[in-house]
């Protein structure tokens, strides 16, 4: 019988591999972090052992604090060592330790991280993958079962291709790559360090055509697609190729699950789109874009850097720089929520009004 019950913390085993344990001082220099002892006792001689919510963790364990509505938690927590903001450290319990920042979040990470490493690539090729022989695969590369890798492919070293991806002719992937299952990738060029989830299709025909006399003609899309250093992509996700243009998706973008990139856009560096946004062709996001989930994006405009898109929002206009905007269409947020108030106020005038002539609604 299989024991589905939840564990009491995260990283099950079978699943995630765990190294350690670490020190209190090699966690502080990790995380970039105030290490301050604990009141009562003194830091585990065989040192931390991993990581753990506060509710669950016990004395060899390192949690955190980063949003205020779980600040009750700190004070019963058992965690041996806690990651805060300065405003709790004076309440983390006498028992454990502290690592003090202003950044707990980023902290946290960092020791996740430490304990749960990047797995390494397998060095190999599965013996059911297909290879061209004028392809190009790091010998420290991995590649999964049923692998088809096309023609002048190059794969950088410490790349893992998941079972099942596709990569097509000439495709190229820089260093340390992670392609999950199922992917499809062509006419791309792939940055180091570029994590790929399962089923996402990259570098498809873009959705072009032009009207001609007997119906639609479909126009050749003859960019491709440049996949920046650091960039997450997310399952099911879909980056069409360029028209002519390529499209480009800018260092350190982070795309969550289901989104949509029109041929020729160009996302800047550092751009959050959440899932199911769609960016339509040719629209350019300057660096430090976030674009909500299920927002949409006209083609042909541009937003400016650090700008906000909310969540739902249709955007057909350009956005300036560091504007937040919501609604559709898309306006700024104070204007929006004003028009809402005006809104209510006449509903509730024309509810009143109708009372008042019949004495009823």
């Amino acid at each position: 019988m299989v024991e589905c019950r939840a564990s009491s913390g995260p990283a099950d085993p079978r699943f995630f591999a765990r190294v350690g344990p670490f020190d209190a001082a090699a966690l502080a220099e990790a995380a970039g972090a105030d290490l301050r002892p604990p009141r009562q006792g003194s830091f585990p001689q065989e040192g931390y052992a991993g990581i753990a919510p506060l509710q669950a963790a016990r004395a060899r364990d390192v949690s955190f604090l980063d949003n205020r509505r779980y600040a009750h938690l700190l004070e019963h927590t058992e965690a041996g060592l806690v990651i805060v903001a300065p405003a709790f450290a004076e309440k983390v319990p006498p028992h454990s330790a502290a690592l003090v920042t202003a950044t707990p979040y980023l902290a946290w990470s960092r020791i996740a991280r430490l304990f749960h490493p990047q797995s390494r690539s397998k060095a190999g090729i599965h013996p059911s993958a297909v290879v061209d022989p004028s392809a190009v695969v790091d010998p420290t590369a991995e590649v999964g079962p049923f692998v088809v890798i096309g023609a002048a492919v190059e794969v950088g070293p410490g790349c893992i291709v998941g079972s099942h991806a596709v990569v097509a002719d000439g495709v190229r992937l820089g260093a340390d790559c992670r392609i999950g299952a199922m992917v499809t990738l062509s006419h791309a060029l792939v940055g180091d360090r570029v994590t790929i989830l399962p089923g996402a299709r990259i570098g498809q025909d873009g959705f072009g055509f032009a009207v001609g006399p007997e119906g639609f003609e479909t126009v050749p899309q003859l960019g491709r697609v440049i996949i920046e250093h650091d960039v997450e992509i997310g399952a099911n996700s879909t980056i069409d190729r360029g028209s002519v243009n390529d499209t480009v998706i800018g260092a350190g973008s982070r795309l969550d699950n289901l989104v949509q990139i029109g041929h020729n856009a160009q996302l800047g560096r550092c751009c959050i789109v959440v899932s199911q946004a769609g960016i339509s062709g040719s629209t350019v996001l300057e660096d430090y874009v976030t674009v909500a989930a299920q927002a949409g994006l006209i083609g042909h405009i541009r937003i400016g850097a650090k700008a906000r898109i909310g969540a739902q929002c249709g955007v057909m206009s350009d956005v300036e720089r560091g504007a937040d905007v919501i609604g559709s269409p898309a306006m700024p947020f104070r204007e929006f929520f004003r028009n809402v108030a005006v809104l209510r106020k006449l509903a509730k005038k024309a509810s009143g009004s109708a009372k008042d002539d019949s004495g009823k609604v």
